[in-house]
């Protein structure tokens, strides 16, 4: 199979006395897309942060692309960092620019093109996200499905290796939930990205995962394809899948 594209070996974190990683063991391969479940601030986003540099681990290592990003200097992590494309959960486009500008960002930051250029390619990654005619507008003409493709137009502006997904589907509607889903799957095909998503709505989970983890008390407890995840007799995993009060999952 090759090099894994990322790898979480014994990955430790905690704020304060709040232990929130406590040994994240995770193998991502290439073109893979792996979607991370678990409760609300079980450390989901931790790993996120981790996994692009934004945060260090105590104990462990993060790789990625072959690099251990702790022993990265700056300008080697920023360019490992474009490898890197992130739909945030609220989309977290600037009000104050047009669409296209949202798309082009970075493009303007760390290239040299010009507006002309950037809007052209802006313009053809809105197309690819099923938006037309839309360059123009400001993100407050936008619906919020409409946003979280503008932020997916952008995620893919400097054509990434790996595609960050945080909560994708928070926020909207089962249909457009699952429009955006569509999306997701589309850019892994055509794109041939790796992809990592974190979420808790295990119907965006199964739909665009090749395998899912589930993150708990800061370890993984396990690694399988959607269907063995759903059907785990794991009882945390199996807990948290069928969305039950009763198991080893507290409710407080």
């Amino acid at each position: 199979m090759g090099e894994p594209m990322i790898q979480l070996i014994d990955v430790t974190k905690s704020f304060n006395n709040n232990h929130v990683l406590r040994g994240v063991h995770l193998t991502i391969e290439r073109g893979e897309t792996m979607v991370i479940i678990g409760g609300s601030g079980t450390g989901k986003s931790v790993i996120l942060k981790h996994i692009i540099g934004l945060m260090k681990p105590e104990r462990g290592k993060v790789i990625v692309a072959g690099k251990d990003l702790s022993t990265l200097k700056e300008r080697a992590l920023d360019d490992l960092r474009k490898k890197f494309g992130m739909l945030f959960q609220g989309a977290a486009l600037f009000d104050s620019l047009m669409v296209w500008e949202n798309v082009g960002f970075a493009l303007r930051q760390q290239t040299h093109m010009s507006d002309d250029e950037i809007k052209r390619i802006a313009t053809e990654k809105l197309v690819m996200v099923g938006l037309r005619g839309v360059e123009d507008q400001m993100p407050a003409d936008l619906s919020g499905g409409m946003k979280k493709r503008v932020g997916l137009a952008r995620a893919i502006a400097m054509e990434p290796e790996i595609l960050l997904y945080d909560e994708p589907t928070t926020g909207l509607d089962p249909i457009m939930a699952d429009a955006i889903n569509e999306l997701i799957v589309e850019m892994k095909r055509r794109l041939q990205v790796t992809g990592v998503a974190i979420t808790h709505d295990m119907t965006s989970a199964y739909k665009i995962a090749d395998r899912i983890a589930m993150l708990y008390e800061g370890k993984i407890q396990a690694v399988g394809t959607p269907d063995e995840i759903k059907n785990s007799s794991n009882p945390i995993v199996h807990q948290f899948v069928t969305g039950s009060s009763v198991g080893p999952i507290k409710t407080v």
